[in-house]
């Protein structure tokens, strides 16, 4: 498993298909994004229609390891774009309509360290090589909101057990890779 980091349009997402192209012309890609209005319905248009017609896409951000277990084969690529948007799914699919006041986010997290524990299983277990792409958040200025800082918080502590679990760590920067592991 390879974990790919970086701020946002940075070229990981390209660093990630270019990777996995170069390990096998049989890629599935696996897509966390999810529609929620006119501007991001045709994001996602773009990104279909520049990935490779032969390639492989699964679109959702639930049960992921079920999808790597029964989906990536040998000989095979997966990218997995992105997990910043799959703990931002989650979330919302874990809070609902709730107040920030009264969401219990220490729950939360362990809702989400729980698909991370399934997938880094799924992935530790797959024969495919296995592209997984995240945004680094900390870099930043703490957020002014509460939800945002629990969500930067909860994103860097996945991404540190990812980055943990990974067997290459790599961050981009202006479309420049840098392997930090």
């Amino acid at each position: 498993m390879i974990l790919i980091t970086g701020g946002a349009r940075s070229g990981k997402s390209s660093l990630a298909e270019r990777l996995a192209s170069g390990v096998s012309d049989r890629v599935l890609y696996i897509a966390t994004s999810v529609v929620t209005d006119e501007e991001m319905a045709e994001r996602v248009k773009l990104h279909r229609q520049a990935r490779p017609a032969h390639w492989r896409t699964w679109e959702g951000s639930q049960q992921l390891a079920s999808v790597i277990d029964q989906q990536a084969a040998a000989g095979e690529a997966v990218i997995l774009e992105c997990i910043t948007t799959l703990i931002a799914n989650l979330m919302f699919d874990l809070t609902g309509e709730t107040p920030v006041e009264s969401i219990d986010f220490a729950v939360v997290e362990t809702a989400i360290q729980r698909q991370i524990d399934d997938l880094l299983a799924a992935c530790a277990r797959s024969p495919a090589a296995i592209y997984l792409v995240t945004n680094e958040l900390g870099m930043g200025i703490v957020p002014e909101n509460r939800l945002a800082r629990h969500f930067r918080d909860i994103a860097g502590r996945v991404n540190q057990r990812l980055a943990a679990a990974a067997e290459s760590v790599l961050l981009v920067i202006s479309g420049i890779e840098v392997k930090i592991k």
